[in-house]
C-alpha cells in the first residue's frame, strides 16, 4: 500500500483520469488548408467531402442570395473542429449531424466546432444556412474577376481557381471532389443552369421558379456553376446519343444552333480520340457578361460575352476529360489541364483538314529565344501567374514533342490509357511521365525536362 500511496501522491490533483486524457489528445483541429503550398489557405484538412446539396434562392434585383448548403463528409482524422471555405456571406446557423454547432469567422475561413468530437473515418453531415450579397473574387494576375458575378438578369458563375467560396461553403480545392445536387430558385422567367442534368421539370409558385440539377459524377468545386439569366435553350442529343444542352443569352441568340451542333460534334469526336465521354450530358452556355474567358464547368462550359468558335469549343470540351474527369492534385500541375486542351485545339484543326498540329508546333517554335514563353517552364505553374500562356502553348507543344518521339500509335493509345486509368480521379505530372515511359519503352526524362522544366527554348 505504501507504493500505491506514493504514486498517487505524486500525481497533480487536477490531472484527468488516463482515459479522459487520451480522449482529449485524440481529437484535434483539422488544418485550415488542404496542403497545397501554392495556395496554403485553400481547402481544409481533416475530412473528405462526398456530396454537396445546394439550395440557393437568388434575387437579381437586390443581388441577394439566401442559401442552405448540406455537406456529407468523412473524417480523415479524429476531429475536434474543422474549417470550411466561405467568403463574405453571413452565416445564420450551422448543424453537424442535426445538432447545433458553434462557429467563428476569420477572413475566408469558417471554423466549425461540433457539439461532440468526430472520430476518424466517421461520416458526418454539415448544414450551413447563410445569406448576403455575393462578392466575386478579383485577381488581376490570374483570371481577373471570377466566382459568383451578378449580371443584370442573374449571375455569371465561373470559379476557377478558388471562387466557389464566394457563393457556398465548401472544401475549395480540386483535390477534394464530390457529387452535387442543386435546387436553385429564381424569379419566374429566369433560367437557372447548373452542372449535370435536370432531375425534373422546373416548378413555379409565388412568382418564383425552382430548377433542380444533379451532377452524379465527382466534381471539383471550381467547376460548379449556377449561371442565371434569360436564355434561349436547345436540348436534344449528340449524333452519338449523349444528351446535349445549349443556352444563349438573347444577345447571342444567333449562335445557339452553332453552339449546340458544334458541341455535339466535338463531344462525339473526342470520345474516339480520348476514350468514352466521362459524363452524362454535354453542351455549353453563352452569357452576356464580358468575362474575357471561357471556363470548362463540368458538363456546362460557359463562354463569357462572346460567340465561341470551333477551336474554343474544342478546348473547353477537351477539358471534360483533362481537368474535369482527370483532376490535378495540386495547381502546379495545371499544364495537365491547359496543355492538353490547347493540344486538343490543334488536333481539332487537324481533324477538320485545316492547319496541322505539326504546323502549329513549328509556328510557335519559331518564336525567338527571347520570347517570354520560353522563360516560363509550364511544368511548374506559378501561383501568381497560373494561366500564363506558356502553360497553354508550351504545354501543348510538350505533347506534340512527345507524339513525335513515340509515334502516333503509341501517343494516341497513351491518351486513352491516361483517361481510362484515372477516370474521375486525380493526376500528377510524374504519373503521366511514368505512363508515357512504360508504354513507349523509352527514357523520356530529357524530353519532359526540356519542355516542362527548363527556362529556355528547347532545341
Amino acid at each position: 500500500m505504501a507504493a500505491l500511496i506514493s504514486v498517487l501522491a505524486c500525481a497533480p490533483a487536477d490531472e484527468p483520469p488516463p482515459d479522459q486524457a487520451m480522449s482529449a489528445v485524440a481529437h484535434t483541429a483539422g488544418a485550415p488548408g488542404i496542403g497545397d503550398p501554392d495556395f496554403p489557405t485553400d481547402g481544409n484538412g481533416g475530412y473528405d467531402v462526398s456530396h454537396y446539396a445546394l439550395a440557393v434562392d437568388y434575387a437579381p434585383t437586390t443581388k441577394r442570395l439566401e442559401g442552405v448548403t448540406t455537406i456529407q463528409a468523412a473524417a480523415t482524422q479524429n476531429l475536434s473542429r474543422f474549417n470550411l471555405d466561405l467568403s463574405g456571406l453571413d452565416v445564420r446557423g450551422i448543424t453537424v449531424d442535426g445538432s447545433p454547432a458553434t462557429f467563428a469567422r476569420k477572413g475566408d475561413e469558417l471554423t466549425v466546432t461540433p457539439s461532440a468530437p468526430i472520430d476518424k473515418k466517421a461520416r458526418f453531415t454539415v448544414k450551413v444556412t447563410y445569406a448576403g450579397v455575393p462578392k466575386p473574387a478579383k485577381d488581376s494576375a490570374n483570371l481577373g474577376t471570377y466566382g459568383f458575378i451578378s449580371t443584370a438578369d442573374g449571375a455569371f458563375v465561373t470559379s476557377e481557381p478558388n471562387g466557389s467560396k464566394t457563393w457556398f461553403p465548401n472544401n475549395d480545392h480540386p483535390s477534394d471532389k464530390a457529387t452535387f445536387d442543386f435546387a436553385i430558385t429564381v424569379p419566374a422567367g429566369v433560367t437557372a443552369v447548373a452542372n449535370g442534368e435536370l432531375t425534373g421539370q422546373p416548378t413555379t409558385a409565388g412568382g418564383k421558379t425552382t430548377y433542380r440539377w444533379s451532377e452524379r459524377h465527382p466534381m471539383a468545386t471550381y467547376l460548379a456553376t449556377a449561371t442565371l439569366g434569360k436564355f434561349d435553350l436547345r436540348q436534344g442529343k449528340t449524333p452519338g446519343g449523349i444528351p446535349n444542352f445549349a443556352a444563349t443569352d438573347p444577345k447571342f441568340r444567333s449562335s445557339l444552333d452553332k453552339l449546340y451542333t458544334v458541341s455535339g460534334e466535338v463531344t462525339d469526336y473526342w470520345g474516339t480520340v480520348f476514350g468514352p465521354y466521362p459524363f452524362s450530358s454535354t453542351g455549353g452556355v453563352v452569357d452576356d457578361y464580358a468575362a474575357g474567358y471561357a471556363l470548362e464547368n463540368q458538363t456546362k462550359p460557359v463562354y463569357g460575352g462572346f460567340e465561341p468558335d470551333e477551336s474554343i469549343i474544342a478546348h473547353e470540351l477537351a477539358h471534360q476529360w483533362f481537368g474535369d474527369s482527370l483532376t490535378i492534385k495540386r495547381w502546379k500541375d495545371l499544364w495537365l489541364n491547359e496543355g492538353f486542351a490547347t493540344y486538343a485545339e490543334w488536333l481539332w484543326s487537324e481533324h477538320k483538314g485545316k492547319q496541322s498540329a505539326e504546323a502549329f508546333f513549328n509556328d510557335y517554335h519559331k518564336r525567338p529565344a527571347s520570347d517570354p514563353m520560353w522563360a516560363y517552364p509550364p511544368g511548374r505553374a506559378k501561383p501568381g501567374d497560373l494561366f500564363n500562356q506558356s502553360v497553354y502553348t508550351r504545354g501543348g507543344m510538350t505533347l506534340h514533342a512527345l507524339r513525335k518521339a513515340v509515334g502516333d500509335q503509341t501517343f494516341f493509345q497513351l491518351l486513352k490509357a491516361w483517361t481510362a486509368g484515372h477516370r474521375y480521379g486525380h493526376v500528377t505530372t510524374d504519373e503521366f511521365i511514368a505512363l508515357a515511359e512504360r508504354m513507349s519503352g523509352k527514357d523520356l526524362g530529357p524530353l519532359f525536362d526540356a519542355w516542362l522544366y527548363q527556362p529556355r527554348r528547347p532545341a
